[in-house]
C-alpha cells in the first residue's frame, strides 16, 4: 500500500454492507492529510452508481459544483461540502472509516445521510433504506449502535459548528482547491 501525499488524484469507491461496490467518483484530489483524517477536493467530476430499481444495472452523472470532502480514520462518517449557487450545502454518509488501498479511497456506506441546508436546517434522510438494508445485510445489534452514536455525534459537530461546518475552514478548502485546478488549466 503506497502512501499518499497532497496532490495524487484519488478515485473514491463506496461499498455496502455486503461487499457491493456501489459508488464510484472518478476523482478526489488530495487538499490535506491531517492526524485523523484527509481532505479531498473535485469538481465536474463523473459519478457511478448503482440502480437502485434495476440493481444489477448502473448509471452516471456528473456532479455540478466544488465540493471538498472529509472522509475519516476513526469516525463512522463522511462530510461532503457543496458550494452550489445558492449556498454551502453538507452531504454526510453515515460510514465506515475509510482506506486507501492502490489509489482508491474506500468505505462501506450504511444508508443513513445527513443533509445539511444553507440556513443551517437539516434533515437525516434514508432511513427506511437502513431499517431494509439491516435486515437483509444482517447489521448487527452493536453495528446498529455504532452508526446511530456516530449519527448522533455528527449532527452535534453540525449544531456546533465543528470541523467542515466551520465554514471558514471549508471556504479555505475549497480557495485552496479551485487555485490548483486553476492553475493546472
Amino acid at each position: 500500500m503506497r502512501k499518499i501525499k497532497v496532490g495524487d488524484k484519488l478515485q473514491v469507491h463506496c461499498y455496502k454492507h455486503d461487499g457491493t461496490l456501489y459508488r464510484i467518483c472518478d476523482e478526489a484530489l488530495v487538499l490535506d492529510i491531517k492526524e485523523d483524517f484527509i481532505v479531498c477536493g473535485n469538481y465536474r467530476t463523473k459519478i457511478i452508481e448503482k440502480d437502485n430499481i434495476r440493481k444489477k444495472t448502473f448509471h452516471s452523472y456528473q456532479t455540478n459544483e466544488p465540493a471538498i470532502l472529509f472522509f475519516y480514520d476513526n469516525r463512522w462518517f463522511n462530510i461532503i461540502g457543496q458550494f452550489k449557487e445558492t449556498g454551502i450545502y453538507y452531504y454526510c454518509n453515515i460510514a465506515t472509516p475509510y482506506i486507501i488501498d492502490d489509489g482508491l479511497i474506500k468505505y462501506i456506506d450504511y444508508d443513513l445521510d445527513l443533509r445539511i441546508y444553507p440556513d443551517g436546517a437539516f434533515n437525516v434522510l434514508d432511513r427506511n433504506e437502513y431499517k431494509y438494508h439491516k435486515k437483509k445485510l444482517g447489521y448487527s445489534e452493536d453495528l446498529d449502535k455504532v452508526i446511530n452514536y456516530e449519527l448522533s455525534n455528527l449532527i452535534e459537530m453540525k449544531k456546533n459548528n465543528i470541523g467542515p461546518f466551520n465554514k471558514k475552514m471549508l471556504k479555505k478548502y475549497n480557495k485552496q482547491y479551485l487555485d490548483i485546478i486553476l492553475k493546472d488549466k
